[in-house]
This record gives structure tokens, sequence and C-alpha cells, in this order.
């Protein structure tokens, strides 16, 4: 059985569409522990709609959203980290 627990999307260009489709999938997902972001474009919408999933999930300690135009987003995203001292979120 092979399970994944870290996924490397980097310059990508999911946008917001993308991140959304990520945010559903991290509501259900527990054994993803890594997931890499970095310059895909992704905006406010979609950081929103990760930082909401990061309130279900648990198993994720590694986020990389550095290179994204997240803007309100990241200020929910650093409330998250700030609850989970397991969590490292780069924005």
């Amino acid at each position: 059985k092979s399970v994944l627990t870290s996924l490397n999307l980097l310059a990508n260009k999911i946008g917001d569409e993308g991140a959304k489709a990520i945010g559903d999938a991290l509501r259900v997902n527990g054994v993803l522990t890594s997931l890499n972001l970095f310059g895909n474009q992704i905006g406010v919408e979609g950081g929103k709609a990760i930082a909401a999933a990061l309130h279900v999930n648990s198993a994720l300690t590694s986020l990389n959203l550095k290179y994204n135009d997240i803007g309100d987003g990241k200020a929910a995203l650093r409330e998250i980290a700030k609850d989970r001292p397991s969590l490292t979120i780069e924005l």
C-alpha cells in the first residue's frame, strides 16, 4: 500500500480554482503532511479556501504558499499557524 505524504505543485499555475480543489481534498485527507504551492497564481479566494480546509485537516505540517497573491487570505492562514505549532506555513 502506498500513501502520498508530500505533494510538490511548484509553479503549476493552479490559480484560485485549483486552490479551492486542493482545499476540498485537504478536508478529507488525513495523511498528506507536506504541500508545496509556491508560485501558483493563487489569489485571495484560493488562500481562504485552503485556510478553511486547515480548520478540518490536522495532518498537514508544512505548507508553502510563497509567491502567490493571497492578500487578505494571509491573515486567516497566520491565525491557523498561531493555533497549530506543528504547522509551518511559508507566506
